[in-house]
């Protein structure tokens, strides 16, 4: 939400964030995300970890994964009725790989880096040209 409403956009783009399996359901987000987004100015919204439903895959434009493993693991969760939804993050960039989990790899500047490229392709597929829709 940030980047969107940096650039005018907060109030045309809603998102919310769940996760595909139970592991760190009810649980803040890592410290090391905490320090990064600190770091580069960005408020943290408070939240817990909450697990993605069927339901989820209905309500949504979009359902967005990390990497390939995680957009099986929402496909799984929401269906094939759903399965036009699901994208990997850096599929709407120039480069389009798949972005690491800084709990596996430690490296949240990598991760930030990713998911802020990932986050400005996304919303220049939306908005073209940054112009909002109607």
């Amino acid at each position: 939400m940030h980047i969107a409403e940096e650039r005018g956009l907060g109030g045309e783009v809603a998102a919310a964030s769940a996760a595909a399996h139970s592991d760190e359901l009810g649980n803040p987000p890592h410290r090391g995300t905490r320090e990064k987004l600190a770091e580069m100015g960005i408020p943290l919204i408070p939240h817990r970890a909450r697990l993605l439903t069927r339901e989820d895959g209905e309500r949504y434009d979009l359902l967005i994964g990390m990497d390939e493993a995680n957009r099986r693991d929402i496909l799984r969760v929401v269906g094939a009725k759903n399965a036009h939804k699901v994208k990997c993050l850096l599929d709407f960039s120039a480069h389009p790989r798949a972005i690491a989990d800084p709990w596996y790899t430690g490296n949240f500047d990598e991760t930030f880096n990713d998911v802020w490229e990932g986050c400005n392709a996304l919303l220049g597929y939306l908005f073209p040209l940054g112009r909002k829709h109607s």
